[in-house]
C-alpha cells in the first residue's frame, strides 16, 4: 500500500528497484519461453529480442513512455517471428502500467489504442483464426490501462489529503504563533500601563514628601508627610497586586484560567482617587449599563489609567481633569479632558498613545487624542458593547 501511495517520480533508489524488477521479469519471460508451448522456442535472435525488451524497464519510472516504445521496438518483431507469445507479456504489461499510472488519461487512451491496434494487427497476421486469443489480449491491455489510471487517481487523492493535512497543520501553527504574539502584546500593554501609572504616582507622591521636608524643616507638617508616604505604600501594594495578576497568565499549571478577575469600570473611582492624591483636580461621571463585557471593561480601565497617568506627568501642577464615561446607542463613549500644559515640545515620544489605540482596537473600538483648542489635552474613545443594556448605573465624583 505504501508503494501505491508514493509518487513514482520521488521514490528513493527508483532505478535500483526497477532494475531488480526488470531482472525478475526477464527471468519469468525466459521460464515461460521454455515451458509454455505457445509459439516456437526462441533461437539466438529470439532470446536477444526477448531479453532486450526487458532492459529498458530499469528506467520505467523516469521515462515511462520511452521505455514502452523501446519495449515495443523489440517485442513487435519478436511476435512477428512467431516466437513464444506468452514470454514477453509480463514485461509489456509492466511498461504499459508504468505509462498509465504516470500519464494523463487522454495520453493513456491514445497509447492504449495504439498498443491494442498493434497487438491485434500482429495477432491477425500470426494467428488469423484466434478470435479467443484476440479477446484475451484486448482484455489484458484494457485491464492494465484501467488499473494504471486508477492507481494514478488514487495517488492524486492521497496527495490531496496529505496536502490538506499539511496546510491545516501550517494554519494551526500560524494561528498558535498569532495568538502567542497577541498575548505577548497584551501583556506588554498591561505592564506598560501598570508600571507607567504606578511609577508616575510614586514619583509625584515622593516629590510631595520631599518638598514638605525641605520647605520648612523647623515647621514640619508630619501629617502631610505621613499621608504622602501612605499613598506611596498604597500605590506599591496596588501595583504589586496588579502585577501578580498580569504575570499569572505566564504560569499555566493546568488549573484553568490563570488570570485573575480583570480590572473593569468599577476600578475607575480608585484611579480617580490615585490621581487626586497626586495633586490633580479630577471630576468623573459614569453612566453605563450593568452588563458591560469584561474585555470592554478592562479596556476602559486601562484607557482611563493611561490617560490620568499622562495628565499627572505632563499637564503641570494641579490640573483640572474631567473623566466622562457614558453609554449611548450600544457603545461606550469615554472622554478624559484636562486643562494642563501638555507634553513638553521636542520630548521623546513614548508608547502610551500607541498602546491606548491598540487596546481600543482590540475590542473593536477607536481612540482619538490630541491638544484642545484653547489649551489642554483630550482623549476620546468609542468602544462597542455588542448589545445595548437596559439597566444603568450612575456615579459622579
Amino acid at each position: 500500500m505504501a508503494a501505491v501511495n508514493r509518487d513514482p517520480l520521488t521514490v528513493p533508489h527508483a532505478v535500483r528497484h526497477d532494475a531488480v524488477l526488470a531482472v525478475c521479469t526477464a527471468a519469468l519471460a525466459a521460464a515461460l519461453a521454455l515451458l509454455v508451448d505457445h509459439g516456437r522456442t526462441p533461437d539466438a535472435l529470439g532470446w536477444t529480442l526477448l531479453l532486450a525488451a526487458h532492459v529498458p524497464l530499469a528506467w520505467r519510472r523516469r521515462r515511462p513512455l520511452l521505455v514502452l516504445l523501446l519495449a515495443l521496438v523489440t517485442v513487435v518483431p519478436y511476435h512477428a517471428l512467431d516466437y513464444s507469445h506468452a514470454a514477453p507479456v509480463a514485461g509489456s504489461m509492466v511498461a504499459l502500467y508504468s505509462v498509465a499510472s504516470t500519464s494523463t488519461p487522454r495520453r493513456t487512451l491514445v497509447i492504449g489504442t495504439l498498443v491494442i491496434g498493434t497487438t491485434l494487427t500482429l495477432n491477425a497476421l500470426t494467428n488469423p483464426d484466434g478470435f479467443v486469443e484476440l479477446v484475451r489480449i484486448t482484455g489484458w491491455v484494457v485491464a492494465v490501462l484501467v488499473f494504471g489510471v486508477d492507481v494514478r487517481f488514487y495517488r492524486q487523492y492521497v496527495a490531496a489529503i496529505v496536502e490538506r493535512a499539511e496546510r491545516a497543520e501550517r494554519t494551526r501553527e500560524e494561528e498558535a504563533r498569532r495568538r502567542v504574539a497577541e498575548e505577548r502584546l497584551r501583556i506588554a500593554r498591561d505592564l506598560h500601563d501598570l508600571l507607567a501609572h504606578s511609577i508616575t504616582l510614586i514619583g509625584v507622591q515622593t516629590s510631595v514628601a520631599a518638598h514638605v521636608l525641605a520647605a520648612d524643616p523647623e515647621r514640619l507638617d508630619r501629617e502631610t508627610v505621613a499621608k504622602a508616604l501612605d499613598d506611596i505604600a498604597e500605590t506599591c501594594r496596588t501595583a504589586r497586586g496588579e502585577l501578580r495578576t498580569t504575570l499569572e497568565v505566564l504560569r499555566d499549571n493546568g488549573s484553568g484560567d490563570a488570570r485573575g478577575p480583570l480590572a473593569g469600570i468599577d476600578g475607575v473611582p480608585d484611579l480617580v482617587e490615585a490621581a487626586r492624591s497626586s495633586g490633580a483636580r479630577v471630576e468623573h461621571e459614569v453612566r453605563v449599563g450593568d452588563a458591560v463585557p469584561p474585555a470592554v471593561g478592562a479596556a476602559v480601565y486601562r484607557l482611563v489609567q493611561e490617560a490620568l497617568t499622562n495628565v499627572v506627568r505632563h499637564a503641570g501642577p494641579e490640573p483640572a481633569v474631567r473623566v466622562d464615561l457614558r453609554e449611548a446607542d450600544g457603545v461606550l463613549r469615554l472622554s478624559v479632558v484636562d486643562d494642563g500644559t501638555g507634553p513638553t515640545p521636542g520630548g521623546v515620544p513614548g508608547f502610551g498613545l500607541v498602546g491606548m489605540r491598540e487596546r481600543a482596537r482590540s475590542v473593536g473600538g477607536t481612540l482619538d487624542a490630541g491638544p484642545r483648542e484653547g489649551g489642554g489635552y483630550q482623549v476620546t474613545a468609542t468602544l462597542p458593547l455588542g448589545a445595548a443594556t437596559p439597566a444603568t448605573r450612575e456615579g459622579t465624583g
